[in-house]
């Protein structure tokens, strides 16, 4: 099921090649992309002002939809407004940016990662236990989140299956 089905180039808004995990979330986005028949463009910033000349590069080579990474979260809002202005369908990595005009988020739940850290690891460690004893948790809940006015605006139709598995609606 896809938001965007006749997509066949995806533009990753990757960080720049120097971070530290850039090859293995890049590899990843590759791995992604070949097991569901996509091209993965990769584009890599260097800095929140290299957004928009990331954005036309994409553009250019015929990205139809945007997936971005979470490198720069600072000033993510002007990715929601240019992918807005080149009226290219972006998923974002934060439930805000979908809440701020961006057409869909999947993250991690944060609040319910907050509740199990509260309740788990400080318990056990106030009991006594070191923590780096404690093994670490990966995020178990995650939501996802489409803003159905920009899929409206994007000339979008959001498939009943998507919305039934959306944690918010945006209307």
């Amino acid at each position: 099921m896809s938001l965007v089905p006749r997509a066949k180039i995806v533009g990753y808004l990757s960080g720049d090649a120097g971070f530290i995990y850039y090859e293995r979330l890049a590899s990843s986005m590759l791995g992604a992309g070949r097991a569901l028949g996509l091209a993965i463009m990769i584009v890599a910033c260097r800095s929140d002002s290299d957004f928009e000349a990331a954005l036309e590069k994409m553009v250019r080579g015929g990205a139809e939809a945007l997936i971005l990474d979470t490198f720069a979260f600072s000033n993510l809002d002007k990715v929601v407004s240019l992918a807005a202005f080149h009226k290219i369908p972006a998923m974002y990595p934060a439930r805000w940016l979908a809440q701020a005009g961006g057409l869909m988020s999947y993250d991690a739940d944060v609040i319910s990662a907050a509740r199990r850290l509260g309740s788990a690891y400080v318990a056990r460690i106030l009991k006594g236990e070191k923590p780096a004893d404690i093994p670490v948790e990966q995020a178990a809940k995650f939501d996802l989140v489409i803003n159905l006015k920009t899929a409206k605006t994007l000339s979008l139709t959001v498939p009943r299956k998507l919305l039934v598995m959306a944690e918010e609606v945006i209307e």
